[in-house]
This record gives structure tokens, C-alpha cells and sequence, in this order.
């Protein structure tokens, strides 16, 4: 009975422990975004992939079909945990600018992430060769943040806060503003992205002009 009950036990712990597909996932894009920061996406291949993830190519295979694939879920799937940080609240009891300021400060925050500035480094420099980066990159990133801070102003809107004739055009040019002079320098010059003191000086400067030539 002894004998028989050791030989179970010895059989389960030799046996593998069965992980959920979402779980793998996760660990696959987390070592996707090493592989393709570290070596552009040209450069990047599926094996590398699958070895730094600990999983074999065949399993890789089975949960994503190909580079291409897997370089779009990994950036929505980075993009949508930095976007369920982005919380634009549409409080009432704050004047306008205070939460102006709020919302372009999580706004600059994941635009300025150091991951997220990472990959749209990879997408420039393999647009050349990969046209369809560009545009995974823009859809899955830039478009959603533009939409979630102009939903933020179509609130202020009608809480009578703001007058707005394109909610969507001002959330591109706001955005603009806070986030686009500080990437362009870190991605085309090397300069070291803003700190967060800095980033909070730049979005105050941002939203009191853009307040000011809004009141005329």
C-alpha cells in the first residue's frame, strides 16, 4: 500500500502543471515586448520568442499565428493595462481646470511611458519595411486614448464645464500638446523622457494655454 501510494505521488509531481492559455499569453507578450524593443521586429523571430517565454514554438503556434499576430496583441494587450490606469474622472465637484489638468496628467503619463515610447521607437523603425506597424500601433494606442479623452470632454460638455464644437480634434491637439514634443526628442534625439515632476509642469503650461485661448 506504502509502495503503491509513493509511486502516485512521484507520478504527480513529475507531471506537468497545467497553466491557462490567457496566463501563457501573458508571458509570451511580456517576452515579446523584450525581443522586439531589444531587437527591432525585423530582427525578432517567433523561436526567440517562445524560448525566452519558456514555451515550446508549438505552443506559441497554437495560441498565435504568426509575428504579425503577435506583435498586435502584444501592444494592445500592453496598451490595454496602461489604459485601465487612464481614469478620467467627470467630477462635478472640482472648477474645470483642476480636472483638466487631472486628465491630461494620466493622458501624458501613459504617452510617455517608458514601454509604450519603447515600441513606438520599434514601429518607426521598421515602418520602411512593415507598413502595417505603424497603423497597429496607431489603432490600438494613440486612436483609443484620443477616444477615451474625448469621451472625458463630451462629459464636460454637457455638464455645461466647456464649450467644444469637436471634442474628438481638441482630445488629438491636447494630446498633442502634452506628450508629442517629449516623444519625438526621446525617440529621434535620445534625450531621457521628461520626469514626473516635469511631465506635471508641462501638462499645467498645456492646459492653462489651452484654457486661455479657449476663453479668448
Amino acid at each position: 500500500m506504502t509502495e503503491t501510494k509513493s509511486s502516485l505521488e512521484r507520478r504527480c509531481r513529475g507531471r506537468p502543471q497545467l497553466r491557462p492559455d490567457d496566463e501563457t499569453r501573458q508571458i509570451i507578450y511580456a517576452a515579446a515586448r523584450h525581443e522586439f524593443a531589444a531587437n527591432g521586429y525585423a530582427a525578432t523571430s517567433t523561436e526567440t520568442v517562445a524560448r525566452r517565454a519558456g514555451i515550446s514554438t508549438k505552443t506559441l503556434y497554437r495560441l498565435i499565428p504568426n509575428k504579425a499576430a503577435l506583435f498586435e496583441a502584444m501592444v494592445a494587450s500592453r496598451l490595454d493595462n496602461l489604459l485601465l490606469d487612464v481614469n478620467l474622472q467627470a467630477a462635478d465637484d472640482v472648477d474645470f481646470e483642476t480636472a483638466l489638468n487631472a486628465a491630461l496628467l494620466a493622458c501624458a503619463n501613459l504617452s510617455l511611458d517608458q514601454e509604450v515610447v519603447a515600441l513606438q521607437r520599434t514601429v518607426l523603425q521598421e515602418a520602411n519595411q512593415f507598413s502595417d506597424l505603424a497603423a497597429t500601433f496607431y489603432r490600438n494606442g494613440i486612436a483609443r486614448l484620443i477616444a477615451a479623452l474625448a469621451d472625458w470632454l463630451r462629459g464636460q460638455v454637457k455638464r455645461g464645464k466647456i464649450k467644444l464644437d469637436n471634442p474628438e480634434e481638441t482630445a488629438g491637439i491636447l494630446i498633442g500638446m502634452v506628450a508629442s514634443a517629449p516623444q519625438r526628442a526621446a525617440i529621434y534625439g535620445g534625450v531621457p523622457l521628461p520626469s514626473p515632476s516635469e511631465i506635471e509642469r508641462r501638462v499645467k503650461t498645456c492646459a492653462s494655454l489651452f484654457l486661455r485661448g479657449h476663453r479668448g
